[in-house]
């Protein structure tokens, strides 16, 4: 039976979904703040969280950015506002998909299972960590080490190779510079470098086919780097 961990400081909108979730036979634990969630997901196997964005002591945004520096956990928010910079802001963290409360508990529900799908298929929530990552026409193989795009090889340095899975490895997650630099070299990052920068271009000028208008390497300004999501139809 799979975990789903349901976090929202309204115990009533809690209970309701852990009803909606029983009946499609997941087990649901529950948390009210951030800082819980983060400790639940420590103790427990979790394999989706819904997560309010509004909540006292640790909201949903903190919460995701550090549940993001340990975790793949799929994550949908939920949150009673509607504007297009939420789910923006959401989604460029971590966040995985977005419902706007109040919600129709088959939409919920449907979101639940199509997420879940999703990454049973790749294997994350197996437990088996996948090897292959295809964005579109772009394809990394971490086993045999190679890249192609569009069927055709392409040829990375070792330090552009890593950066290019560890964004491949987190599809539509934005990570700023001092995250590459610090995950990639495994040294605190020094402001003003430039280097993250020099080796970003260079993997775009072999990946894309416009490197001034990429396809999958994208830039979000004042925030970092990300390799864009596919589109997927629920």
């Amino acid at each position: 039976m799979m975990n789903i961990l349901v976090c929202d400081d309204d115990h009533a909108i809690v209970d309701a979904i852990e009803i909606y979730l029983s009946q499609e036979g997941y087990n649901v634990l529950k948390a009210y703040d951030g800082q819980e969630a983060i400790e639940m997901l420590k103790k427990y196997d979790i394999q989706l969280l819904l997560l309010d964005i509004m909540m006292p002591r640790l909201d949903g945004i903190r919460a995701t950015m550090k549940i993001r520096e340990e975790s793949s956990v799929p994550i949908i928010f939920l949150s009673a506002k509607s504007e297009d910079v939420d789910k923006i802001l959401g989604l460029n963290i971590g966040a995985d998909d977005y419902i706007t409360k109040p919600f129709n508990p088959l939409e919920l529900t449907a979101r639940v299972r199509s997420l879940l799908r999703r990454y049973t298929k790749l294997g994350a929530i197996a437990g088996v960590k996948p090897t292959a990552f295809h964005i579109g026409g772009l394809c990394v193989d971490d086993e045999r080490k190679e890249v192609a795009v569009d069927g055709e090889p392409v040829k990375l340095t070792p330090i552009e190779y890593r950066i290019l899975l560890l964004l491949v490895q987190n599809p539509g997650r934005v990570f700023s510079i001092a995250q590459i630099y610090e995950r990639i070299w495994k040294e605190e990052a020094i402001s003003g470098d430039n280097t993250v920068a020099v080796h970003i271009r260079h993997i775009r000028e072999k990946i894309e086919i416009n490197p001034k208008d990429p396809r999958y390497l994208k830039v979000v300004w004042g925030v970092g780097y990300k390799i864009e999501k596919q589109q997927e139809v629920i």
